[in-house]
């Protein structure tokens, strides 16, 4: 694919984007306790998820043709091709049904095994990040890079607290404690994707979260890796789409930050 393509691609899928997310500010604070669906522990869902899915998938779906989507919500079939989609809906759903406002949706496209474009819409703010492969990050049309801090004393760290995978919780303490002692704060805002395009356009300087899906990063490590970050599993490998755990941060701090983090 040429990258003025791409590039095209990239703002017809910020259009769909935006679009999606109107219908879901739209819906804050219209859902009633039958719309609620429990997915599983701590896991919920309701037709705002699952409406706005269909939304994107009708819309992507017309980009390009022959392509396939990994979604969370399920609402098509989970598929392998040159073309995939990977779409949350809406990332921060337990914020949105609590009107809690930090939600977001997140869209990102693979070509064989390879992201190509990532866009980030946080729905309250109507902030859209979003990059294409060698092509930069940006927000609202403004170029964006991660942050320079060079001190982990000086930094501000992003995480997700476990609510259903509590396996790891008693390291996972350990390194908070350790962050709290020696850096300027954690916060957790509770939706992966913001976390990743915060860390993007350097609000954050590293952000972390075991049990992850792919739907909740795919489209924030793009932003993240090209706004000149660094991305990798708790082990410092590159298994941090399927794999469930991801760092994300500037490249100063990426070795103190894995070395901290390593479970």
């Amino acid at each position: 694919m040429e990258q003025r393509d791409l590039e095209q691609y990239c703002c017809d899928t910020r259009t769909i984007v935006a679009e999606t997310a109107e219908f879901i500010a739209n819906e804050l604070g219209k859902v009633g306790k039958g719309d609620i669906e429990v997915k599983a522990l701590n896991s919920l869902v309701s037709y705002v998820d699952k409406t706005a899915e269909e939304r994107l998938v009708e819309g992507l779906r017309k980009l390009i043709p022959d392509s396939v989507f990994l979604t969370e919500e399920e609402t098509i079939s989970a598929q392998s091709g040159e073309y995939q989609w990977i779409i949350d809906p809406l990332d921060g759903t337990t914020n949105f049904l609590h009107q809690v406002p930090c939600f977001a949706v997140s869209v990102a496209l693979r070509h064989r095994e390879t992201t190509i474009l990532g866009v980030v819409q946080e729905v309250n703010r109507k902030e859209c990040f979003y990059a294409c492969r060698n092509g930069g990050a940006f927000l609202n049309g403004k170029k964006i890079q991660v942050s320079q801090t060079p001190l982990l004393k000086d930094s501000l760290i992003a995480t997700g607290f476990p609510y259903y995978d509590f396996k790891k919780l008693a390291p996972y303490l350990k390194v908070l404690e350790y962050f709290m002692l020696n850096t300027r704060g954690i916060r957790r805002m509770g939706a992966a994707a913001v976390d990743l395009a915060y860390v993007a356009c350097g609000r954050f300087d590293t952000f972390f979260e075991y049990g992850l899906n792919a739907w909740d990063v795919a489209a924030g490590v793009s932003i993240v890796q090209e706004a000149g970050g660094k991305v990798f599993d708790f082990k410092g490998g590159e298994n941090y789409l399927f794999g469930r755990e991801l760092i994300a941060t500037n490249p100063f701090l990426s070795e103190e930050v894995l070395k901290i983090i390593s479970l």
